[in-house]
């Protein structure tokens, strides 16, 4: 009995393992792995240079504003966003239209900012380039320019050092949470899910996709082959159905093995190569918030969501195996089936997207009774135990309320599938999969 099981998963496991797309498939997911870790030293290869420093000509014509900016410049890019200094801050005697003509002829990424005084003798700045500039530049630049000018308008006036001093010295924050059971924890956990959970939940959502459609394929290719009637007069319909579920899985859990194993890679061979800042301070990013993560929100509180979340996880696959091979033992083509499974995308995406605005509905009834609904409490239910939204209790009324969702399409998912399986009319689908349940 267990060995007919066995041969089944085995047999279905080799054909995907060993056909050409999944060699094919897999070489290029290698690539692109490698590719979008190690991207900065690709382009350095082919010319480009991440490290090349951009250069900021600047022309004071105040004489008091150069040293401050370029000093707060630097402060301002080393300190708050990343390690490196990539600006190249020179002071010019050259006029503006000298400067102008240089970045033109050049054609390069210079900038020019010009400080002067205007008719009102009011300090006032020009930032010129050849082209747009991004959102960080001008940011860091504006930023230099305002604290610099605020200390010389500071310094100008007459003020003693305490008054100064009074002046300067920011404001401190202490945060106060009037909620007895919240903490400065909670506060960073919360932070934590809307910047790591949409993260994980599309690759969730793809993996689903994926685990639907190599299901359905792979049942409507036996039964528009014919070779169905084979398979179904040597083994039971019980049998094929729990070996396609257990073999897409383990094919859905085998190709989230590869790809890790490709990010090692991937990491591993930036490591030896090497890397430019930029890619550096996106990696430097993550390692950040991996370290908020590790010291803040590694509690008894997260330790209980990660489990929650995995329960959940694993019952949705299943869940979505078994009504994707219901509705494909139904259907005798891929046309049909790519149809029928129209439901199945609409739950996916409705719970897709819920989860991604589950910070925006905070306190709202709608979503709380979401998080009780199959196929979408998976992602929704511990999100919403983070933020605080729902508490534990009602995470485990969500995993009963799944494994009971199992247990029907089980009991009565196989009574159609015995049905379906050798039934290859093209009509009346729906109608046959409701009298299907009705009998015994």
């Amino acid at each position: 009995m267990r060995s007919k099981l066995n041969f089944l998963i085995n047999m279905s496991l080799k054909k995907k393992i060993k056909s050409k797309w999944f060699l094919i498939a897999n070489i290029i997911v290698l690539i692109l792995m490698v590719a979008i870790i190690n991207i900065d030293s690709i382009i350095t290869l082919f010319g480009g240079d991440f490290d090349e420093k951009t250069k900021i000509y600047v022309k004071d014509e105040t004489n008091y504003i150069y040293d401050g900016f370029k000093e707060n410049l630097n402060y301002i890019e080393t300190n708050l966003y990343s390690e490196e200094n990539k600006y190249d801050v020179i002071k010019e005697e050259r006029s503006i239209d000298e400067l102008k003509n240089l970045i033109q002829e050049e054609e390069n990424s210079a900038l020019i900012v010009q400080i002067y005084f205007d008719e009102n003798n009011n300090i006032k700045s020009n930032l010129i380039s050849l082209t747009t500039i991004d959102i960080y530049d001008y940011q860091i630049i504006s930023s230099a320019l305002t604290s610099t000018y605020n200390i010389y308008a500071l310094n100008s006036i007459d003020l003693t050092e305490e008054e100064y001093n009074k002046i300067t010295k920011g404001i401190e924050i202490e945060r106060v949470i009037l909620d007895e059971n919240m903490t400065d924890e909670d506060e960073d956990t919360e932070m934590i899910m809307t910047t790591v959970f949409p993260v994980i939940i599309l690759p969730f959502f793809m993996l689903i996709l994926l685990l639907v459609q190599f299901i359905g394929s792979e049942i409507n290719d036996e039964k528009s082959t014919r070779s169905m009637e084979i398979i179904i007069s040597n083994v039971s319909p019980a049998k094929h159905f729990a070996s396609k579920i257990i073999a897409n899985n383990l094919f859905i859990i085998i190709q989230v093995i590869l790809i890790a194993l490709y990010v090692i890679f991937g990491l591993f061979l930036r490591k030896i190569i090497g890397g430019d800042t930029i890619v550096n301070g996106v990696m430097g990013e993550i390692s950040s918030m991996f370290s908020v993560i590790t010291s803040n929100v590694m509690t008894d509180k997260f330790i209980i969501v990660l489990i929650a979340t995995i329960i959940l996880m694993l019952l949705t696959f299943i869940a979505y195996s078994l009504v994707a091979g219901i509705l494909a033992s139904m259907t005798t083509n891929t046309e049909d089936y790519q149809q029928v499974q129209v439901p199945i995308l609409i739950v996916l995406l409705l719970g897709y997207y819920l989860s991604m605005m589950a910070g925006m509905f905070k306190g709202s009834l709608f979503i709380k009774i979401f998080a009780f609904i199959p196929f979408i409490s998976s992602i929704l239910a511990p999100s919403l135990l983070v933020l605080g939204q729902i508490g534990l209790i009602q995470v485990i009324i969500s995993i009963i309320i799944m494994i009971i969702t199992v247990y029907l399409l089980v009991k009565y998912g196989l009574r159609i599938y015995k049905v379906g399986i050798l039934n290859y009319s093209q009509t009346g689908l729906w109608k046959k999969i409701f009298k299907s349940v009705r009998n015994k």
